[in-house]
């Protein structure tokens, strides 16, 4: 279970930067695939951005997480943990 809370904690960090420090008229809502591709398109946000590819490859590493987090913790599980705190600190340069 700590490691679904952990998954859960970084999603939210995550959409508090993203709805913090951008101000739009739709906040974003989720972390999935569709749920950037509606921010993005509600916002008129050029998808091509730093901030847009950056939000894709954590919504990657998460779902390799949701995926993962029914095993035991394996060196991979933990090496993606780490790059999407790598990823977080990348979107929070991007944005300013």
């Amino acid at each position: 279970m700590d490691e679904f809370n952990n998954r859960m904690d970084a999603q939210r960090n995550i959409l508090n930067v993203i709805n913090s420090q951008i101000d739009k008229k739709e906040e974003l809502c989720g972390l999935s695939k569709k749920a950037i591709e509606r921010w993005i398109v509600a916002n008129q946000i050029n998808s091509e951005s730093a901030v847009c590819k950056i939000l894709y490859l954590i919504s990657e590493k998460l779902f390799f997480l949701a995926n993962k987090s029914q095993e035991q913790i394996s060196e991979e599980y933990r090496i993606v943990s780490s790059e999407i705190s790598r990823l977080k600190f990348d979107l929070e340069k991007a944005i300013r």
